[in-house]
């Protein structure tokens, strides 16, 4: 039996600068029942790779051909040496019409709005997804409910499915939490980082006690704050962040676009956070006990930021429930991949 998962193509499954696609699969895939089985193929440039079973996929580049369909060609080589029992395609549902002339056995994961994604924008694109794919995954109910936009419930029953992205449970000591704010993601309007540094320069001012700390980078968009203690430490890999997110009693996610899912939520979650986020697509489903921010502006902000700073008991309490009913973590989320898996290898 094989089990073939494609990347979208330039997406680094590494642990330098990896993507949220990446991270989901390196959670999953090794709790699967089906790990031995599971070959996940993808092109990138780092030597360091996630996974052993990755197999990166190697091809000349000319000016004159696009390095999508000599991507995709490079695959359907390896396809034909053994062909896969399933085939799923994460986040390009441009891929399924090459993919299933060689192979109709495919599942396709959604991670972004599929009316933003090229060959899913119509009703017609999206028509045609459904009768060329065995099942198609979404990563929240909002994602879902972008891609059934104009179709009829008959056209697509049964063959969607919501599956969150995961991670683990922290272990973690509450009484050790800092007085830190902290902020991961690009550093842009959309990400609604303008309005966090506007509100936490005020509580930094009024509040001596308290530091800032920004991960993330934006290279397109220069947005700047000062502040001694309102520290930018950069793009950081995976491990750190979580480790910041231990240590840290406050977590915003302010973002001003509808998030497909939210995964900065989610692990500030699992880490025992006071998570504050805008209620903007499938933010409330990473993080469902967040505090929650309807008209996102610098004074809303500060002033959630400011509760939970003069009542210390409401925002342990606020850390401790989110804590407590964290339920997607990897275990949980890999058992209901192989669920779907094993019905559609049985069929």
């Amino acid at each position: 039996m094989k089990i073939s998962v494609l990347l979208p193509y330039k997406e680094n499954f590494s642990p330098d600068y990896p993507g949220a696609v990446s991270l989901f699969l390196k959670d999953t895939v090794p709790l699967s029942k089906f790990k031995k089985k599971i070959f996940i193929y993808g092109n990138t440039n780092y030597k360091k790779k996630l996974l052993n079973n990755y197999k990166n996929l190697e091809f000349k580049k000319y000016f004159f051909k696009s390095s999508s369909k000599s991507y995709l060609s490079k695959f359907i080589e390896n396809e034909k040496l053994k062909k896969s029992n399933l085939i799923e395609i994460h986040n390009r549902p441009n891929y399924i019409n090459t993919i299933y002339k060689e192979n109709r056995n495919i599942v396709l994961y959604f991670h972004n709005d599929p009316l933003k994604m090229k060959n899913s924008i119509s009703v017609t694109d999206r028509k045609y997804i459904l009768k060329k794919t065995l099942l198609i995954i979404f990563n929240s109910k909002w994602t879902l409910n972008q891609f059934t936009k104009g179709l009829k419930k008959n056209e697509y029953k049964n063959k969607l499915k919501v599956i969150n992205q995961s991670t683990n449970k922290k272990k973690i000591n509450f009484n050790k939490k800092k007085k830190i704010i902290i902020f991961v993601g690009r550093l842009n309007k959309s990400k609604g980082y303008d309005i966090f540094g506007k509100a936490t320069l005020n509580i930094l001012d009024k509040y001596p006690s308290w530091r800032s700390i920004v991960i993330g980078d934006e290279p397109r968009e220069k947005i700047n704050f000062y502040h001694n203690r309102f520290k930018i430490l950069g793009f950081q890999n995976n491990i750190k962040v979580i480790n910041w997110f231990k240590k840290s009693d406050i977590s915003v996610i302010c973002s001003r676009i509808e998030e497909p899912f939210g995964r900065t939520a989610l692990e500030a979650s699992s880490a025992g956070c006071a998570v504050i986020i805008s209620n903007r697509g499938g933010l409330p489903e990473a993080s469902p006990l967040a505090i929650k921010i309807k008209n996102l502006t610098i004074q809303n902000l500060q002033k959630k930021i400011e509760k939970l700073i003069n009542d210390s008991v409401y925002k342990k309490s606020i850390q401790k429930k989110i804590y407590k009913n964290f339920m997607l973590t990897n275990e949980f989320v890999s058992k209901k991949i192989d669920e779907f898996r094993l019905k559609l290898i049985k069929s």
